[in-house]
């Protein structure tokens, strides 16, 4: 087996290609842009496939650094916390309250299923917490963390690969239903979005005509400064949470630092001119996460799925068939049956089956269609990325005790 080491900065350029690669397929295949589907994740899932095809008949491994990737997820998300106004966390509270309660019965239900599937097809009894919200809902850091305790309490040497597995598994499905559920229910329903408005996210495909574009050197300069500043405080913020042991993810600390600036240095400040829902500020955030996305999902090492047989199939199968009728009939009534409901719907499966980046992917991908859902953009990751870590860790605890 020959390995190839790509440098961060090849890999970078090469998550470029791989993006553009996707808005071409995207563009060729028709259902594939009607449905939702990123250009990231087509391109992404494109590359991945290429990289196993080599690692399977060349016998080459092909590793990307991954490095640039982190800062662009940081750079993204205090993107969405400085577009974070005050009254929208207000008006979102009993949003973020009720997704956050639908999440934990979801995580509960999960793992029920995970511990009925593993009893009934004879799997280690340890392998339930792979098979469900370890590697589902908590993703492949949360797999990483928990498998030694695993691999020692239950003396099961493949619970890393098994979770990795699940994990990858859950993302690529995620990338794939989040976008056709949420076309469902809009269609379904005959729900739009908000015909005027800024661009918070990701700036729409084609521009409204007559649509002034203010996107400037000075406005991106002035907008990579803010980021770059409300980063920095982050960073420090971290390591003071890290003297009290205290651990949140980074960039979860990042988008509450940029939550906390947008809604005081504007104020304090008034004559400062401020990125907040900007086009400059959209501009960024959609490049970041579309690099960021592109990086992810070519870096899938897809031959580590082989080897685990139907059974992991059949339990994934099971899992996706219940976040899909989950999300379609809870997730979606519970949050109000309106658009910003379907492009949580949408984001849900990123929570459930993905992982929080998932999750932003497919609402991009449904906003840039029908309009902007902001509040979406806000309690999604304070649910999926921070709340529910707590509530998996305990339930990890307890399964695994």
């Amino acid at each position: 087996m020959t390995t190839l080491e790509t440098p961060g900065f090849l890999t970078f350029t090469i998550a470029i290609v791989v993006f553009f690669a996707g808005v071409a397929i995207n563009r060729a295949i028709p259902p594939l842009k009607a449905w939702n589907i990123p250009e990231a994740v087509t391109g992404g899932l494109l590359m991945a496939l290429a990289t196993f095809l080599a690692y399977r008949f060349l016998d080459v491994e092909i590793r990307f650094a991954l490095e640039a990737r982190d800062m662009l997820l940081l750079y993204f998300f205090t993107g969405i916390g400085l577009n974070a106004k005050l009254d929208d966390l207000i008006t979102g509270g009993r949003p973020l309250l009720v997704l956050l309660i639908l999440t934990v019965v979801f995580l509960v239900l999960q793992n029920l299923i995970a511990a009925g599937s593993v009893a009934a097809l004879g799997l280690p009894e340890g392998l339930t917490v792979f098979l469900g919200s370890a590697s589902l809902i908590g993703g492949h850091g949360t797999t990483i963390a928990w498998a030694p305790l695993i691999t020692e309490r239950f003396n099961i040497p493949n619970a890393m690969e098994v979770g990795i597995a699940t994990a990858t598994l859950g993302l690529v499905v995620a990338s794939l239903v989040g976008g056709p559920i949420a076309r469902h229910l809009i269609a379904r329903h005959g729900l739009h979005g908000p015909k005027t408005g800024v661009d918070v996210i990701g700036l729409p495909d084609k521009s409204e005509h007559g649509v002034r574009d203010d996107v400037s050197h000075v406005s991106l300069l002035r907008t990579v400064l803010v980021l770059n500043v409300a980063i920095l405080i982050g960073f420090f913020v971290d390591e003071l949470l890290d003297e009290v042991a205290l651990k949140l993810p980074l960039f979860v600390i990042c988008l509450l630092v940029a939550i906390v600036m947008t809604n005081t240095v504007p104020r304090l400040l008034p004559n400062l001119v401020w990125p907040t829902r900007t086009r400059a500020l959209a501009l960024v955030s959609d490049f970041s996460f579309n690099v960021f996305l592109s990086m992810s999902l070519m870096s899938m090492q897809l031959w580590t799925l082989g080897g685990l047989g139907p059974a992991l199939m059949l339990v994934l199968g099971l899992q996706t068939l219940a976040a899909v009728l989950y999300i379609v009939f809870i997730v979606f009534p519970a949050m109000g049956r309106n658009y910003e409901a379907a492009v949580l719907s949408a984001g849900f499966t990123g929570i459930s089956l993905g992982a929080t980046p998932t999750a932003i992917a497919n609402m991009t991908a449904v906003t840039k269609t029908h309009g902007a859902a902001p509040r979406a953009f806000i309690i999604l990751p304070l649910v999926s990325a921070f709340f529910i870590d707590i509530v998996n860790a305990a339930v990890i605890g307890y399964l695994a005790s």
